[in-house]
């Protein structure tokens, strides 16, 4: 395949910046509005300007009121209290109950939703509960939630994004049935033309190729003629959340971040890796790029099909045949169990995913190691975290030595005295990014996914991972967790307090809108 010229590539990221920039233009004439306004009440109509602050006072009582932590609420209500007028406005056109609504996703309900299927992960969950009892409850919470327990499956972990993609390159070349993509950045490059020479070789013999990437994460790296390229190889693609469709209201927060890879119903793969040459390290951002993912091969793996099929009905895709031609067919001789779990913004104010990382906290009897590249949490996790390190538990937070977001770092600086008090321990990957998202505790319990310790993953995107209890994939983590902490350097108090002004200042004034970075 002829790769496209530098003049090409300037071409395309140009069209792709000024449709992102066009919509900034209109979103900033929208706050031009508002202040306006608010101009307007305050030296024209002073008795309009008190009967809008009075209903500022109730806004904000009613977000105060309102499900969530208040860490996240804090933002707008400052904003609404400080400004009524522009905090009145902004709150109505950006902020709401209703994402699903407003995304145009349309109702569907989960594929193998079977009572056969219920009673069989109601059973999985009484063997469970019976060799590992701790994790009986976690389970049995997942279930209800709509996301079965699996057994007969086979899990490999990877350690990089570079073996993650290799095998997923290698699976997708034996491909005969489907393959389906989705993905919150897709990234012209090595990886992109040798994966989509895989899928235009296979759609031309007849293979059902699907593709979902998110329109804000990969607007600026998949332009809208490779797409249209694509298409025309028989290969069906959708854009989640175009971000120009909903200028007026900032409804493109809402993000598709799942990372979910499926193979003739056999396969699935998820993690943080996203197919771009970088998290492969074929390019250097932020240093060295320190990724993970699993894949399943199995009964496993329909959890996470289903999720793709789910997704892809829901905007407005169809498929050629019924839902149960892609469930696996071979099922792996593993006794030990996975949950996979998905979670969205059209669920709220439940969060499944955070209260599953609540839940793995607040279990940890004698170790919990977390890796995030982000750290914007409420009063709930930052409490069961210091729960944890005051009761002894063995806590340890990874994070990036290299962040890809100066003040999103700076934000999560501002938690390091609280929790380095309550006796939990932090480390800076040294070499540079560290994007894996995962989670181990006492051994046993181990997650694995897309989801980022921060507002925006728990709140505001489409995410998933899955769990492990009792699989070899959970001492393969801890055995990656104990390199990334070789090559990591500990923070101390002492360095948390000499941090520089600026730094100390600006992580406490951002840290109330985290909602927004």
């Amino acid at each position: 395949m002829k790769r496209p010229t530098i003049q090409q590539k300037t071409e395309r990221r140009i069209s792709a910046a000024l449709r992102l920039a066009l919509t900034a233009v209109l979103l900033l004439l929208q706050i031009a509005l508002v202040l306006f306004l608010s101009y307007l009440l305050r030296s024209r109509l002073m008795f309009g300007y008190v009967v809008v602050q009075v209903i500022a006072v109730v806004c904000a009582l009613r977000i105060y009121n309102r499900p969530g932590g208040l860490s996240y609420k804090a933002g707008w209500i400052l904003l609404v209290l400080a400004l009524p007028v522009v905090g009145l406005i902004l709150y109505y056109l950006w902020n709401g109950s209703r994402p699903g609504k407003r995304l145009d996703l349309q109702k569907r309900p989960m594929p193998g939703r079977s009572e056969r299927e219920e009673e069989e992960s109601a059973r999985r969950i009484e063997k469970l509960r019976k060799q590992y009892p701790l994790w009986g409850r976690l389970a049995t919470y997942l279930h209800r939630q709509g996301f079965p327990l699996w057994s007969d499956t086979q899990v490999q972990y990877f350690p990089t994004g570079q073996a993650y993609l290799e095998d997923l390159l290698d699976r997708a070349a034996q491909a005969e049935h489907f393959i389906f993509l989705e993905y919150y950045i897709a990234g012209q490059g090595e990886i992109w033309t040798a994966l989509t020479d895989i899928l235009c070789r296979k759609a031309a013999v007849g293979v059902e190729v699907k593709l979902l990437f998110d329109d804000f994460g990969s607007m600026l790296r998949l332009p809208d003629e490779e797409q249209e390229r694509l298409r025309a190889a028989g290969i069906q693609l959708r854009m989640f959340n175009p971000v120009h469709h909903y200028v007026n209201r900032l409804y493109f927060n809402y993000r598709d971040h799942r990372k979910i890879a499926c193979i003739d119903g056999d396969i699935a793969y998820t993690g943080g890796v996203n197919l771009a040459d970088e998290y492969a390290n074929l390019v250097e951002r932020f240093g060295y790029w320190k990724d993970s993912g699993v894949r399943l091969e199995g009964k496993g793996a329909w959890g996470l099909t289903r999720e793709f099929i789910r997704m892809w009905e829901r905007l407005g895709g169809s498929f050629e045949r019924e839902h149960d031609y892609y469930r696996p067919v071979a099922a792996a001789s593993v006794e030990s169990f996975c949950q996979c779990v998905s979670d969205g913004p059209d669920n709220n104010p439940a969060n499944t995913v955070e209260d599953t990382f609540l839940q793995l906290i607040q279990s940890g009897r004698s170790m919990v190691y977390i890796t995030t590249p982000y750290l914007a949490i409420d009063e709930s996790m930052i409490r069961a975290l210091c729960i944890a390190g005051d009761s002894g538990v063995d806590v340890r937070l990874m994070l990036p030595g290299i962040p890809d977001h100066k003040f999103a770092y700076w934000v999560a600086e501002s938690y390091f005295g609280q929790l380095m008090y309550h006796g939990v321990k932090l480390y800076r990957y040294r070499p540079g990014l560290l994007h894996g998202k995962t989670v181990m505790v006492d051994r046993e319990a181990a997650f694995v996914g897309t989801v980022n310790m921060d507002y925006r993953s728990f709140q505001l995107h489409f995410e998933c991972g899955v769990l492990f209890y009792g699989m070899p994939v959970v001492e393969e983590l801890l055995e990656d967790m104990d390199e990334i902490m070789a090559c990591s350097d500990p923070v101390t108090l002492e360095e948390w307090q000499r941090r520089p002004l600026r730094r100390k200042v600006l992580g406490s004034v951002l840290r109330p809108f985290a909602m927004w970075m």
